[in-house]
């Protein structure tokens, strides 16, 4: 499971005319059954996603592919969670 923090970075301004390209980004990974939740980081600092069914190697290449890493809108890291408990309405998330 991973955790991916999109912190806005200098390049902030050009969110407005990459956004559409950034919710198709969105609208495919839960297609592809990769994303499970996207949110924003609060006070206005960038957006968040929470994924699994993917390698670290495929979700960083992924991320990539979202128009506002590649214009560097926001800068992306990617926390690697390896669940050993949970609620269980969220077990398929423990391995």
């Amino acid at each position: 499971m991973f955790i991916v923090l999109l912190k806005f970075s200098e390049n902030k301004s050009k969110a407005g005319e990459l956004m559409k390209g950034h919710k198709e980004w969105i609208g495919k990974g839960f297609a592809d059954g990769v994303f499970l939740l996207v949110g924003s980081l609060q006070p206005n600092l960038g957006g968040s996603v929470v994924a699994h069914n993917t390698s670290l190697d495929e979700l960083q290449n992924r991320v990539n592919e979202d128009p506002f890493v590649a214009e560097n809108v926001v800068t992306a890291e990617i926390l690697e969670i390896t669940p050993s408990k949970a609620d269980e309405r969220l077990n398929f998330l423990v391995g």
